[in-house]
């Protein structure tokens, strides 16, 4: 009540205009305050096992110090000759997979563009004056200023800070960062004399770059600093005409195509081909072979894209439109199943990939000998090539120029090892060093541990109380009617 006290008839009344009765309000209130007291009582104590905690933690923290090498293609003994039409044509099949293509759909397609029809499109000379004068503040500029504005709490404070900058004892960056603030905080980029309200007239005063104050602002006192003068810029009509044009006739354009929707749907419902309508209408007729991997032309937009993945054989033709304003129809011609693409037209291809593959298996070899001498006592640092130490790698770590699970294998290895491991036209010989066992009572350590002893409890405490909820509704024979659910929920927006 207005007396500050408790006012039964005003409790009474605020819940019958929400369609409560008190004692229903009452009831919902002790309902939901035995609920949360529940609710606590179930997760009350709920903590992650310490040897929960320290094995993960001791297994995550862990680390590897290794020695490692990338051998190349320079790195070989000897060259890697051309393939021969054999080899060739055993790799080719052997490597089907790498060579196949996926399924294809052939499919035909009617299709209009603003582009293909914005050079015919005739624009009205007043309209473009218009558009002109509509965005006369992207051709017309006044005079603008580079501007940087530090507020101070009151005049005096502001004139000691200009009169130290003029005597040469400290600098407007200096005093940016006395203030806790970074250059950023005080840049108010590029403005005209209006928009710096009455301080226009003193920044745009000044000649050359330099700081004056105080002036007036909405926040007090400040210092300004103009760092460069923009001078105005203006573009005429004539010279923008050209820009106005297009982008008058691109939009004319697209009104135009979405005119002849409705034209268009017409002449396909009644039962007109993809060929027809190209001939009725302004819309050009086109193929292509579409795969997942095709996203040239028509494939470049995802409405069309989205569309030939829809497509099934027997399927209506029906407009879409594309992403800039244009529009499209297709038809599957039919689906061509995945098929191993002919030697003759990929040999470039193939190629390619023999090479990589033969330069990895050789270097391969060539490194597992160079590991069998380190092991009998060479240096790893006379095998050529650069050598890289990594210290502390841990099992996320991820590293340039080493093979994919890279990491994973360093941790598969004893101290001392040597591996090879092969790369995409390259080889890695990697020796581990040392094993770095993770410190569960390091500061880092203690913080990390208890974070996830948090997380982990909190994990477990909500896994504790949907399991309880569960059980309490299987043994109170409650069930859900989903479907009448779902049906509830297609009713809303």
């Amino acid at each position: 009540g207005l007396d500050g006290e408790f006012d039964r008839e005003a409790y009474q009344f605020a819940l019958e205009q929400t369609g409560l009765s008190v004692a229903e309000f009452e009831r919902r209130i002790r309902g939901e305050t035995a609920s949360q007291i529940l609710r606590g009582a179930l997760i009350a104590g709920v903590s992650t096992p310490p040897v929960f905690t320290d094995t993960l933690y001791s297994y995550a923290r862990e680390a590897r110090d290794v020695t490692w090498l990338r051998l190349t293609a320079e790195n070989l003994d000897t060259p890697l000759p051309d393939p021969s039409e054999a080899q060739l044509a055993a790799y080719h099949e052997a490597n089907a997979g790498l060579f196949t293509l996926p399924e294809t759909k052939a499919i035909t397609y009617a299709w209009l563009t603003p582009d293909m029809i914005v050079d015919e499109v005739e624009v009205d000379e007043d309209a473009l004056r218009r558009l002109y004068d509509e965005r006369i503040r992207d051709f017309v500029q006044p005079e603008r200023r580079l501007v940087e504005r530090l507020v101070f709490g009151d005049t005096a404070e502001a004139e000691a800070a200009l009169a130290a900058i003029d005597a040469g004892e400290t600098t407007f960056d200096d005093l940016v960062a006395e203030r806790g603030l970074a250059l950023e905080d005080v840049d108010l980029g590029d403005m005209a004399r209006e928009d710096l309200g009455e301080a226009g007239e003193a920044v745009f005063a000044l000649t050359e770059p330099g700081v004056v104050g105080p002036l007036p602002t909405s926040l007090g006192p400040a210092l300004f600093r103009m760092n460069a003068i923009l001078a105005a810029q203006e573009i005429t009509f004539e010279e923008a005409r050209e820009e106005l044009r297009l982008a008058q006739a691109a939009d004319r354009a697209r009104r135009v195509i979405a005119d002849q929707i409705t034209f268009v749907d017409d002449l396909l419902a009644g039962g007109a081909t993809l060929e027809e309508v190209a001939q009725e209408t302004d819309m050009e007729l086109g193929q292509i072979g579409w795969r997942v991997d095709v996203t040239e032309g028509i494939a470049a937009y995802e409405a069309f894209r989205t569309a030939a993945a829809e497509v099934r054989d027997g399927d209506f033709p029906e407009v879409d439109e594309l992403e800039d304003g244009g529009i499209f129809a297709l038809r599957l011609d039919e689906t061509r199943p995945p098929a191993l693409q002919p030697l003759a037209e990929i040999r470039g291809e193939v190629e390619r990939a023999w090479a990589s593959d033969e330069t990895a298996r050789r270097l391969a070899e060539q490194a597992q000998d160079l590991a069998e001498a380190i092991a009998g006592g060479r240096e790893m640092a006379s095998a050529g090539g650069a050598l890289r130490v990594e210290r502390g790698l841990f099992r996320d770590a991820i590293l340039p120029d080493v093979p994919p699970g890279f990491a994973s294998q360093v941790f598969e290895m004893e101290p001392d090892e040597l591996r090879v491991i092969e790369d995409a036209g390259a080889a890695v010989l990697v020796r581990l060093d040392a094993v770095q066992a993770a410190d569960p009572d390091s500061d880092e350590g203690r913080v990390i541990r208890q974070v996830f002893a948090q997380e982990t409890a909190q994990g477990i405490a909500d896994d504790l109380l949907l399991s309880f909820t569960n059980a309490a509704i299987a043994e109170a024979g409650v069930t859900i009617d989903q479907t009448a659910l779902n049906a509830v929920h297609a009713q809303f927006p």
